[in-house]
C-alpha cells in the first residue's frame, strides 16, 4: 500500500508558521540609546551651570569684602556694609507710611533718617523705631525692610483720652496720661472730658472708668479736678463741686446717684455736696459768695 505523506508543520520563521506560545513578540525596531559622549557631557553642562552659579556668588562676596575694607576706618560696619550692599542694587526705592492719621509724614520723615536712593541695609531699624515713637503723636512704631528696596513705616497713634489743664495752659493726654499734644486742643475738646490738677493725667482713667458705671452722674460733670494728688472733686454743670473720698470712689458715686434719682439732688443750686464721709452727707447751698471760678475747656 502506498502511505499517505502528512503535512509537516511550518518552522519557526517561514511563512505561515504560528508564534510560539507563551513568550512576548519582540518590537520590531529598538530605540537608539543615548552615546556614551553624550551622557557625559549632559552630566558636565550640569556641573559647569553650578560651577558658573557659585563663582558668581563668590565674586560678590569677594566685591563687597573689598569694598567693606577700603571704605575707611572712620565708617562704622553698618555704613560700610550699606555702602557695599548699595553697589549691588540694594537701595531704597520706596518708603511707604502706614496709621499715621495726625502725625505729619514730614515728621515721621525725619525721624526714620533714611531717603529714597540711600542704602537699604545703611541702617539701624532699631534706632529708627525709637526716634519715631519720641514723637508725641506716636504711642508704636515698627520699620520692616522688604528687599530689594521698599521700606515700610507701620504707626500706631495714641489716642486723645482728655483735656489736661494745669497752671492756665492745656494739653492733651491719652489713657496711661501721656501728653500728645498741646497745640489745637480745641479741636478735641468736646469728645473728651477736662482733667484739672496735679497727678490728674495719671488717675484719670481710672476715675472715668468708675464714672461709666454711672451714665448720669457723668453726663453731668464738667471737669474733674484732682486734689493734693490724693483724690477727686468733680465740677457739675450745676455749679456744684462733689467731693469724693480717697479710696471710696464707686460707693460715694452710687450713693450720689441714688440721691439724684430720689431727690433731684443735682438739679438744685448747689455749691458743694461732700461724700467723702460714708455715715453723713454736707451739703452747702450755692448763696456763698466764695464760690471759686470754674475750670472751663479751651475753646
Amino acid at each position: 500500500m502506498s502511505r499517505v505523506a502528512r503535512p509537516r508543520a511550518p518552522r519557526s520563521g517561514q511563512p505561515g508558521a504560528a508564534p510560539a506560545t507563551g513568550r512576548p513578540a519582540m518590537p520590531a525596531q529598538m530605540p537608539d540609546r543615548p552615546g556614551r559622549w553624550k551622557l557625559m557631557w549632559k552630566r558636565q553642562r550640569q556641573i559647569l551651570r553650578r560651577a558658573i552659579a557659585g563663582f558668581a556668588l563668590l565674586g560678590a562676596v569677594v566685591t563687597v569684602l573689598l569694598v567693606l575694607h577700603g571704605l575707611g576706618e572712620g565708617a562704622s560696619f553698618r555704613e560700610r556694609l550699606g555702602d557695599a550692599t548699595g553697589l549691588l542694587g540694594l537701595r531704597v526705592t520706596e518708603i511707604r507710611y502706614v496709621g499715621n492719621r495726625k502725625t505729619p509724614e514730614m515728621l515721621l520723615s525725619a525721624a526714620l533718617g533714611v531717603r529714597t536712593g540711600e542704602p537699604i541695609l545703611g541702617f539701624s531699624v532699631t534706632e529708627a523705631r525709637a526716634r519715631l515713637e519720641s514723637i508725641a503723636w506716636v504711642q508704636s512704631a515698627t520699620v520692616e525692610r522688604r528687599l530689594p528696596g521698599i521700606v515700610v513705616v507701620q504707626i500706631e497713634e495714641r489716642r486723645p483720652f482728655a483735656v489736661w489743664q494745669l497752671d492756665g495752659k492745656f494739653t492733651l493726654v491719652d489713657r496711661d496720661g501721656n501728653m500728645v499734644t498741646d497745640s489745637d486742643v480745641a479741636t478735641f475738646a468736646r469728645d473728651v472730658p477736662l482733667i484739672v490738677g496735679p497727678g490728674a493725667p495719671k488717675a484719670a482713667a481710672a476715675l472715668m472708668d468708675m464714672l461709666s458705671a454711672q451714665p448720669d452722674i457723668l453726663s453731668r460733670m464738667t471737669a474733674a479736678v484732682r486734689v493734693g494728688e490724693r483724690r477727686w472733686n468733680l465740677r457739675m454743670n450745676n455749679g456744684a463741686d462733689i467731693l469724693l473720698p480717697e479710696g471710696a470712689e464707686p460707693q460715694a458715686l452710687a450713693r450720689l446717684a441714688a440721691l439724684q434719682a430720689s431727690h433731684a439732688l443735682l438739679d438744685r443750686p448747689l455749691q458743694a455736696v461732700d461724700l467723702r464721709l460714708p455715715d453723713r452727707l454736707v451739703i452747702r447751698p450755692a448763696a456763698s459768695t466764695d464760690h471759686p471760678p470754674a475750670p472751663r475747656k479751651p475753646t
